[in-house]
């Protein structure tokens, strides 16, 4: 990479609040991987031998190799005199003279002495990937003003697969000066001895699955892990028109410290409502069901405009303004500023809502129409829009029930700018209907993965489809993944192996403390045919590793989400004909098999800001630790899941955790805090409250050049509309048989033939049960003896 082009390498920063800068854990004369450390050997174009000049964008500059040194005869002083983007920075040269070579999977503290004149001094790492080249890798540590020379160490995070060198160097992206001497660079060693495992040989390769005695006593469908270490369990009516009828609409609580459920008085039917934790832990409920469908067609679901927040403390709902749409099945995405946005769904009237809404975090209420960015434009239901580190949002492509929206699938969208860019390479992106998407860990990286799907409208067998995205590219595209991997799933006579591309829609995808991503749970078709399989994704090798799965059937409506101390829970289901499954699994990972567990002893405060030196203090030694955002998922999305780094300065039993000073990536909020040790064996995790955006003190949020050369289709706001038309039986299921809670597909699967006996034979195989015509029409064929009775003994003469 030419030192002129390194736009990627841009790092914003918020001050640092009184830091703690820490002396280098051993001896930096031993080892010390960096050539020419204090700049004394000269080199060529003005620069000292191994170091070049470095940085982009508009702004005023100049490089000094100056006297005034910590030690020795010079120094080097990086000067921004006007900045209007960009950065400039002096970096080890790329080269494998001079570049320090590093070995995969482990780390190394890196140490530095300066003096500077502006918040916005930051360290930032390069890698040479042995196939791609020199690429930006990662920002670990921000700098405190200092006008007397400082010392700043800060440990890296592994180093990835593929990765043969590195280079690092001081960012000066603010007016003022960087003043740098004496890096050094060593090899952390080996903290503890190979794991051990503590349980059977399946438990520490594979995990484990338990299933809890106590049942969930609501039919919950949304799940919301609450910053006391609670569960909120939110049903509404749980599906079920009986219900609703009779104005039943119930949530609960879970505390998994005793296994216990208290059920929550419910004022509205937040069934497929949306939901997203505020900066202050409450949790934000917006829209629900208005009303069910109509048997005879006349309108399909309706979402109404009400909006509720959840306060844990009190275990309350309060109202809050009305939106100024009905949204069933809407997105919600907090912003780096602490508002909510959200798109999508279905109006009062079963039209599918264009209207954009935002949430004021400062003014605690829903904005008017007029105050909000409109582009007119329908996302469908549950569309996932995941948060990217500039404040534009990326629609990955998953969303509920059906096609996908018109074009690639897949598009960013920029709210200032008002504009929706499509982003190439995902695949069949119209059988990507309860897909999963998430933000890969570290959130740094800004890799996206896209796992499975189906299509209701179609119902074909669901896909093993996985796709990528590193939106860390000039003009980022998807490209293919693994393929999942293939498990049994249940066609009506108990489980078999899936077959030929046979996977899973209705996905469950987690993120855990280890870094890697569980998925779980799933079906083979629209409501019907649970698949059992679960995997880990490892986003450093691109690979899954298959685990041992649920034994439990996870289709429509089931969630999984990460609990404080690691484990994984996942409850519900909600097959086509009416039942639920309200036994709840906990998944034991592999990590939990593989001895004692570090500790993190005292956190020195609960209250982080951006661009903070935080410090703990753990039992051993630990080799990452990092903020997890709790979950708030339903219906396989929740696009506000994040697991962001928090690179390490360490001293012993004291660590310093270092806070990303960009809002984007770690918006503000709860999060819980994982110390993990080398073997991948996390702490139970303490919380911590990241505020914002008041936060940011002296210097804007660092906000990197990355996906900003998009050749995609772009558009801008159409013409003033107010809806989408949308079918009534968008849900996919045909309301003229049985009750309301029953889900007779309106396509059977490709397997099934196109003949009476063959359909009521697999409903019959799906336990549908005695279903009444409702009406005079029989679109299906299943009551050819006209008796308003579907698949009775009159209809079914031969099969």
């Amino acid at each position: 990479m030419s030192k002129y082009r390194r736009r990627t390498a841009l790092a914003g920063v918020g001050a640092l609040t009184a830091g703690l800068l820490l002396a280098a854990p051993q001896s930096a004369e031993a080892a010390n991987l960096i050539k020419n450390p204090g700049f004394e050997t000269a080199g060529t174009d003005g620069m000292p031998y191994c170091w070049e000049k470095s940085g982009w964008g508009d702004n005023d500059f100049s490089f000094e190799t100056t006297s005034d040194a910590h030690s020795g005869s010079k120094a080097m002083k990086v000067t921004l005199t006007r900045r209007v983007d960009g950065d400039r920075k002096a970096m080890l040269t790329e080269s494998t003279d001079c570049a320090p070579a590093v070995t995969v999977g482990k780390q190394y503290d890196l140490g530095v002495w300066y003096k500077t004149t502006t918040p916005d001094a930051n360290v930032t790492l390069f890698r040479h990937d042995t196939s791609a080249g020199w690429q930006y890798w990662t920002d670990v540590k921000t700098l405190d003003m200092a006008s007397a020379w400082t010392q700043a160490t800060v440990r890296t995070p592994e180093i990835p697969p593929g990765t043969d060198r590195i280079t690092w160097g001081v960012s000066v992206y603010g007016t003022g000066s960087a003043t740098t001497d004496d890096y050094t660079m060593d090899q952390v060693p080996d903290a503890i001895p190979p794991a051990q495992c503590t349980g059977t040989n399946d438990q520490c390769t594979n995990g484990s699955w338990s299933v809890l005695p106590t049942q969930n006593p609501v039919r919950s469908m949304h799940s919301v892990v609450l910053n006391d270490g609670k569960v909120l369990l939110i049903a509404g009516s749980g599906n079920s028109q009986d219900a609703f009828n009779a104005g039943t609409f119930t949530s609960a609580v879970y505390n998994p410290a005793d296994g216990t459920y208290k059920v929550i008085p419910t004022p509205k039917d937040m069934f497929c409502a949306g939901h997203v934790q505020l900066q202050d832990g409450r949790v934000l409920v917006l829209s629900g069901n208005k009303a069910y469908p109509d048997p005879n067609g006349t309108h399909g679901y309706e979402g109404f405009r009400d909006s509720y927040v959840f306060d844990p403390k009190t275990e309350t709902y309060t109202r809050t303004n009305d939106l100024n749409d009905g949204h069933w099945y809407p997105s919600a995405t907090e912003l780096g500023n602490g508002d909510v946005i959200t798109f999508g769904g279905l109006r009062e009237d079963s039209t599918g809502s264009v209207t954009a809404e935002r949430f004021s975090a400062a003014q605690n209420q829903w904005l008017p129409t007029s105050q909000v960015n409109q582009t007119w434009s329908y996302w469908g239901l549950y569309p996932a829009m995941v948060l990217m580190q500039d404040g534009r949002l990326f629609y990955t492509g998953s969303h509920v029930f059906g096609n996908n929206i018109p074009g690639t699938g897949s598009a960013v969208y920029d709210y200032n700018a008002n504009t929706i860019t499509q982003i190439p390479g995902l695949q069949d992106k119209d059988v990507r209907d309860q897909s999963a998407s998430v933000l890969l860990p570290p959130a740094q990286d800004q890799k996206v993965l896209t796992i499975g799907g189906g299509n209701i409208d179609s119902n074909p067998d669901a896909g093993r489809l996985t796709d990528v995205i590193d939106l860390k590219q000039p003009n980022p595209a998807y490209v293919a993944g693994p393929p999942l991997p293939q498990g049994t799933v249940d066609l009506g006579n108990g489980p078999v192996p899936e077959t030929g591309n046979q996977g899973k829609m209705y996905v469950s995808a987690v993120l855990l403390p280890d870094g890697k991503v569980l998925e779980t749970g799933g079906a083979l078709h629209n409501r019907a045919n649970p698949v059992y399989e679960s995997s880990l994704y490892d986003p450093g090798t691109n690979t899954f590793d298959q685990v041992t799965a649920d034994p439990q059937a996870r289709g429509y409506h089931s969630s999984a989400f990460l609990l404080p101390d690691g484990r994984v829970m996942a409850t519900g289901d909600n097959p086509g004909n009416g039942s639920w499954n309200h036994n709840v699994s906990i998944y034991t990972p592999p990590y939990l098999f593989k001895g004692p567990r570090p500790t993190i002893t005292s956190v020195i405060s609960q209250e982080w800001k951006y661009g903070d030196t935080q410090r703990i203090t753990v039992d051993r030694p630990i080799a990452k630790a990092e903020l997890i955002r709790p979950a708030a998922v339903t219906h396989s999305s929740d696009p506000n899941q994040r697991f962001v780094d928090l690179p390490l300065s360490v001293d012993g039993n004291n660590v310093d955790l270092n806070v990303t000073n960009n809002p984007n990536l770690a918006p503000p909020g709860w999060y819980m805090l994982f110390a993990v040790d080398a073997n991948g064996v996390p702490s139970v995790a303490q919380w911590v409250h990241l505020t914002g955006p008041t936060a940011l003190n002296a210097a804007s949020p660092h906000v990197h050049s990355f996906a900003d050369s998009l050749s995609g289709k772009v558009s801008g706001p159409g013409r003033k509309r107010t809806a989408q038309q949308v079918s009534p039986t968008l849900s996919g299921c045909d309301r003229h048989y049985g009750s309301i809670n029953v889900c007779v597909p309106t396509v059977f699967p490709s397997q099934v033939k196109k003949t009476t006996a063959a359909r009521c034979a697999w409903l019959q195989q799906n336990d549908y049960g005695r279903l009444k015509v409702n009406g005079g029409d029989d679109p299906l064929g299943l009551d050819p003896n006209r008796d308003g009775v579907a698949c009775g003994k009159g209809d079914v003469t031969r099969r």
